[in-house]
């Protein structure tokens, strides 16, 4: 996989390595990241890694899929975001999702609209994608309002693993 990284004010988007495994076990270890994905926190590194392992073959097979956020202030990974060919969640249809996911002290810092911003303007300009989508638990408070500012529309429910979540979708402005 060779793209380039995503610049933005504030942050670094670059694709994810093998090295981010400790960065990973620490997102996705912590209970509060995972109120809203069913409460399965990671409990060992491997399940990382074998996270990585997946987002590394997306690469491969679909020319696209979530990407490290790195804090320029620090140089800090600080989550990651970015867009990847859904195929499991829906299951009537696949579309390209746009998702986020950071660790808890870079909450309510802006980051995660910002990163997300920045998925859906690469998405839609250097992929020329015609329509991108995202879903989120309809008690998520902090992920709805992100996806209604960035502009997706909210386009319904469904429900997965007996959660309902909210689905969004986003036409191509430039196609």
């Amino acid at each position: 996989m060779n793209f380039s990284t995503i610049e933005t004010k504030c942050l670094i988007l670059r694709p994810i390595t093998k090295d981010d495994a400790q960065d990973f076990f620490e997102l996705d270890s912590n209970p509060k990241v995972h109120l809203f994905l069913g409460n399965k926190p990671v409990k060992t590194i491997e399940e990382s890694e074998a996270m990585i392992a997946n987002i590394l073959e997306q690469y491969k097979t679909n020319g696209l899929g979530r990407l490290a956020i790195i804090e320029k202030l620090t140089n800090k990974f600080i989550g990651w975001a970015g867009l990847k060919y859904e195929e499991n969640l829906r299951k009537e249809f696949n579309y390209y999702d746009l998702g986020y996911r950071l660790k808890e002290q870079f909450w309510g810092k802006g980051y995660a609209t910002e990163a997300a911003f920045a998925s859906l303007e690469y998405g839609f300009k250097d992929l020329k994608l015609k329509e991108i989508g995202a879903a989120a638990d309809i008690n998520h408070i902090a992920s709805n309002t992100i996806l209604k500012k960035i502009g997706l529309q909210p386009s319904g429910t469904f429900t997965y693993e007996d959660t309902l979540c909210n689905w969004y979708l986003l036409q191509n402005p430039d196609l």
